[in-house]
């Protein structure tokens, strides 16, 4: 057994101190439909002129 080697119940604590510490999972697909969503915006604001 290695010297630090986690039980379970450690192993279960680590997790989900990983898990709360984790930064927001970048979504591609979402950052997109925002961008497309605010030219839109923006485009039909200069018709309107």
């Amino acid at each position: 057994m290695g010297k630090y080697q986690l039980d379970t119940k450690g192993l279960a604590v680590v997790t989900k101190y990983h898990e709360k510490n984790k930064p927001a999972k970048f979504d591609k697909k979402q950052q997109l439909e925002k961008i497309r969503a605010e030219y839109l915006k923006k485009k039909q604001k200069q018709t309107d002129k």
